[in-house]
């Protein structure tokens, strides 16, 4: 069984932020050797709901860590010893 990804970012499409965001996670989880997942709220009704104004989202494992904009070395904290 693998291991679950340390990092979820929650998106939506034609999101320009969520693009950014996502170029952040990709290079600093692939620097670190992290696995990360990447999940489009408008295909849930309830995460739709949950962070309509807030995407992009992201969690470190499991807790929300930022939202709008990713801080690379704030995220490179996070997933840090």
């Amino acid at each position: 069984m693998s291991e679950a990804p340390r990092v979820e970012i929650f998106t939506r499409v034609g999101c320009h932020l969520c693009e950014d965001a996502l170029a952040i996670v990709r290079d600093v989880c692939a620097e670190l050797g992290e696995r990360y997942a990447e999940t489009d709220i408008d295909a849930d009704p309830e995460l739709a709901d949950r962070f309509t104004d807030l995407v992009p989202v992201t969690f470190v494992d499991g807790t929300q860590h930022d939202y709008w904009r990713v801080d690379p070395a704030r995220l490179r904290a996070a997933l840090g010893p």
